[in-house]
Formats: structure tokens, sequence, C-alpha cells
């Protein structure tokens, strides 16, 4: 027993050391801040957009949305125990999906406009091919030992899954099985983003450390802390060189995958509340990041500083979307609506 003990005491010792080296190596690089590299960039101003459409139908709590690829479809999941399909030009809803489990956290759309994805407390991912005479159930994807977080598509043919069992995966929709299983995290993960070229993505969990994994190897590649709370949000900056995290510590971040560290922090001392989601404009200018205080805020991503608002919500702002077009922002709220703004 004294043995090892003494052996997991060496062991602990020389994480600490490799630890201390790897941030040496990082401040060694960190020759820059990123607001004095952004000094000669002209201010955003205020950022003061108007509220176009507020979406009504869902009866509950609204959890989570996501926009179609066509940047005009958009789905949104509600305890209400549906996922709704909105068109969102004309306001009106296209189709409604009923759902086994009302206990929803998640809804994805596929690129290709056929699929949508959804899941929550049941443990599992359920997908519905939309396109048919009524929403079909195509497959129910039962592996995970806990709740549903995340989840998104990469083609009609495989999605990838975030859990509360601190695991992602990569699913196989033809044969419903998984494919690969990403371990390493040691909290809740909470939140998942794709990278464009479909080959890597980001993690945020419930042990405030961000991951970067690679689907081809199926393992863990970067690894960033500094949150000191739960990241609940997590997206890639559209170059795919950095990403941004929200965090219930009441903070955003940036961390830059090339410099291997956080480069930017965003936070207001009066702004108490923790950041539940986020999107970033098309340029990576404007990051809309949801708090728990009916609010979403618009950040500016360079110069670190809060320039806009988005108030009109009754409760917290769970989930916010940028199309891909970039020719707006939709919220969605505890308060059962969703507000498309630009």
């Amino acid at each position: 027993m004294a043995a090892e003990k003494a052996e997991m005491d060496a062991l602990k010792k020389e994480c600490d050391g490799l630890r201390a080296q790897i941030e040496a190596a990082r401040k060694a690089v960190n020759d820059s801040s990123m607001t004095s590299a952004s000094g000669g960039v002209a201010a955003v101003g205020r950022v003061q957009l108007k509220l176009r459409k507020t979406l009504k139908g869902h009866l509950a709590k609204i959890y989570a949305m996501h926009w179609s690829a066509d940047s005009r479809s958009m789905v949104s999941a509600s305890q209400d125990g549906k996922l709704l399909v909105w068109d969102c030009f004309t306001g009106n809803k296209m189709v409604a999906v009923p759902l086994k489990s009302a206990w929803v956290m998640s809804v994805a759309f596929a690129p290709s406009g056929n699929l949508v994805a959804s899941g929550g407390l049941d443990n599992m991912c359920t997908v519905y091919n939309i396109k048919a005479a009524s929403p079909k159930t195509l497959r129910e994807l039962d592996a995970h030992t806990g709740y549903l977080s995340c989840c998104r598509f990469l083609s009609d043919t495989e999605i990838l899954t975030a859990s509360g069992d601190t695991t992602c995966c990569l699913w196989d929709l033809e044969t419903g099985k998984q494919k690969v299983i990403f371990t390493n995290h040691i909290g809740d993960c909470m939140s998942l983003a794709l990278s464009s070229d479909m080959n890597t993505f980001i993690s945020g969990a419930c042990d405030s450390l961000a991951k970067l994994w690679d689907l081809r190897e199926g393992a863990c590649k970067q690894t960033f802390s500094g949150h000191t709370s739960d990241i609940n949000a997590i997206s890639y900056f559209p170059s795919g060189n950095a990403i941004i995290t929200g965090s219930d510590d009441c903070s955003c971040k940036m961390y830059d995958l090339r410099a291997d560290q956080e480069v930017s922090n965003y936070q207001d001392t009066s702004l108490n509340a923790g950041v539940t989601s986020l999107a970033l404009s098309n340029s990576g200018r404007l990051i809309f990041a949801g708090y728990d205080d009916f609010n979403c805020h618009i950040w500016d991503s360079l110069k670190g500083e809060k320039v806009g608002v988005l108030s009109g919500h009754d409760n917290r702002v769970s989930c916010t979307g940028v199309p891909e077009d970039g020719m707006g922002v939709c919220t969605g709220s505890w308060d059962s609506f969703l507000k498309l703004w630009n």
C-alpha cells in the first residue's frame, strides 16, 4: 500500500512538472496580447440590431435551435415535447415532430436538409426524416450512459454526439452503431462544434476544459484550460484557427489552436450571469453570447469589448445561432419564443 502511494505521489509530481513545462513553453511564445495586436483596427462602434420576427408556437422552455444549410429553415426543440421546423422568411411552421421524451436538450439539422436529430435526458439521439409525408423516426442511437447534450451531423450517414457520460461519439446512421468513441474529458460533455472540413471537432465540458479532437484518428489533440466552471458552449472561429468558449464562470474565451493557448477573455465585471450559448458572425468579429440574465450580449472578438445587447426575452436565453449566409442571428429562450434579429 505504501509503495503504491509513493508511486502515485511520484507520478503526481511528474504530472505537475510536465504541466509547468507546458505552461513555460506557452509563455515563451506568448509575445503579444490580442488587444495590443488589434490596436490599429478600427472600432466596430455600437452594434444595434432590430428585432425582425418573434416565432411563437412552442408551449414550454426552448432548449436548442439549429439553422439549416439553406439559411432559411431552422429547427427548434422545446420541452413541450416538440421539434418545430420553421420557415424563417415567413415565420410559418413547416413540420412538427412529436418526441417520445419531452426532456430534450439538443437538436441538429443535417446539411442536406432531409434529417433532424434530437436528444436529451433519454440518453438517446433520435434521427427523424422530415421530408417524408409525416416525420418518420429513422434511427434511435442508444449507447450513451448519460444525457445527450449536443449532436451535429457530418452528413446523412454520420452524426456526432456529446453526452453527460463524459464521452463524444461518432455514429454510422446506416447501421445505427458507434464508429468511434472519444474519451478524455473528466466531466459531463456539454457542447461540440465541427470544423468546416469535417476532419476535427471541438468539445467543451463540465471539467472546465475545451478539447480539440481528430475524427480520423479518434484522438484528443489539444486541451485548453483557463475557465473556472463548466463550459456550456463552444464554436470555431470562421478561419478555423481559433475557438471561442462560453462558461458558467460568466466569461467567454478565445483560444488559438496554433498558439495552443488562450488569447482573449470576454468578461464584464458587472455582468454576473453564466454563458449558455454562443454564435459568431461570419467574419468572426462579433460574438453573440446568450446569458442567464435573459439577454444576448454582443462582443467585439478583437478588442474584447462589449458592443451591444439583444434584449427582449423574459427568461434565460438558452440558444443562439447565426445562419450560414450570416444575415442575422436567432435567439431562443426559456420564455418559449425564438427571436430573429439583424
